[in-house]
């Protein structure tokens, strides 16, 4: 395993135009707007990349050629040597060869790890992450007759962008306050003073802008999530930027309010929970 220097970062980033799933977070990092490491399998002429995001998301792709990568690989994902100190969400290129290396690792590690509760030391649990597309006809017919919550939506300042609390909020996707403020864009729906939901872009390019939605567990279920979001989708449109979205299938909150929002379902692929 080499770790490339951010200097050569920019050299990776043509890359990933030639893939067919999300890869934004990767993007920000390859782009200097969020820290994050990559690791290659050679320093000259690389064919082999990991990036990892430090919100706890990692992209894998290049050709699975070099034994020592893919050793350096198998001890990573199992967390072999305790250098890894979060859980990590891992998906690689589908179009690559690395689908059927991690089928195999994933095999191993967890044939090794069977006699522990599964998703704890060492067992890797394979989900499925979903991409969707984005149907403009079918988010403005949505939004039509959505019955609109009496509530308060405000842009996410400084402060908000501190104080929100949840697992997808936006101090995750970006340095501090100030460099959101800059360049990103969220918008806080508040019910009763508090911050009930907050949608917001976890990743942004010239073109296009990924959601993120961070919803109170005690404020489900009232509309809150999905008239957030609409503020954000309709930033989106104003700004000539593509909405983005992508979940876990499994996080069904996620992936049914995507498809009410005018989302539908594009692409699916390998999703890998890398244990700590």
């Amino acid at each position: 395993m080499i770790e490339l220097d951010s200097k050569e970062f920019g050299k990776v980033l043509p890359l990933l135009e030639r893939m067919k799933i999300n890869t934004l977070f990767a993007e920000a990092i390859l782009a200097g707007k969020v820290p994050g490491k990559v690791y290659v399998d050679r320093t000259a002429q690389p064919q082999a990349y990991y990036v990892a995001h430090p919100y706890g998301m990692s992209l894998l792709f290049g050709e699975p050629e070099n034994e020592a990568f893919k050793q350096w690989l198998y001890d990573y994902t199992g967390n072999l040597s305790g250098t890894r100190e979060q859980v990590e969400w891992l998906q690689a290129d589908p179009d690559s060869g690395w689908t059927a290396v991690m089928e195999t690792m994933v095999k191993e590690h967890n044939t090794r790890s069977a006699d522990k509760e599964p998703g704890n030391d060492g067992t890797i649990q394979c989900n499925t992450r979903v991409n969707f597309r984005f149907s403009r006809e079918a988010y403005l017919e949505a939004k039509s007759r959505f019955r609109w919550p009496e509530a308060e939506i405000v842009p996410t300042d400084a402060e908000l962008f501190r104080t929100t609390e949840g697992g997808v909020v936006p101090r995750y996707f970006w340095r501090d306050a100030a460099h959101f403020a800059s360049a990103g864009a969220g918008f806080s729906l508040l019910a009763g003073g508090e911050i009930a939901s907050t949608a917001f872009s976890s990743c942004r390019t010239e073109r296009q802008l990924e959601i993120g939605i961070e919803t109170g567990e005690v404020y489900r279920g009232k509309g809150y999530a999905f008239a957030v979001c609409s503020a954000m989708i309709d930033y989106c449109l104003e700004h000539e930027l593509e909405p983005v979205w992508a979940c876990r299938l499994e996080n069904q909150g996620s992936y049914v309010l995507a498809q009410k929002l005018g989302f539908v379902p594009a692409v699916t692929l390998p999703y890998y929970r890398l244990p700590v």
